[in-house]
């Protein structure tokens, strides 16, 4: 069976979705474009925890950009996960074109 993301909560697949349109995905810079797509403020604390988690699930892969910044990529798993998620969402906005 293929990766998924179904057991991931919005949120998370929203931040493999905006690590995967970043050229350099830092924390503040995923904070950044999620405040961007939400509209609104995202609790900093939130983000990063967030991050560790899809790390430990394997989904993210972090590396150290400096002491300070970590860099975030996603790993084969995510990218299968979201092809996988995204035929998902196909099939079923099809359905709703022919039906």
């Amino acid at each position: 069976m293929s990766a998924t993301v179904k057991h991931l909560s919005a949120f998370q697949r929203d931040i493999l979705y905006v690590v995967s349109d970043l050229e350099t995905s830092y924390g503040l810079g995923i904070k950044d474009a999620l405040e961007e797509y939400y509209g609104e403020e995202v609790n900093t604390g939130r983000v990063y925890q967030n991050l560790s988690t899809l790390v430990e699930k394997g989904y993210l892969e972090k590396s150290a950009i400096d002491k300070r910044t970590n860099s975030y990529t996603l790993t084969e798993t995510a990218l299968q996960a979201i092809e996988h998620r995204h035929n998902w969402q196909q099939t079923r906005a099809d359905s709703q074109l022919v039906g």
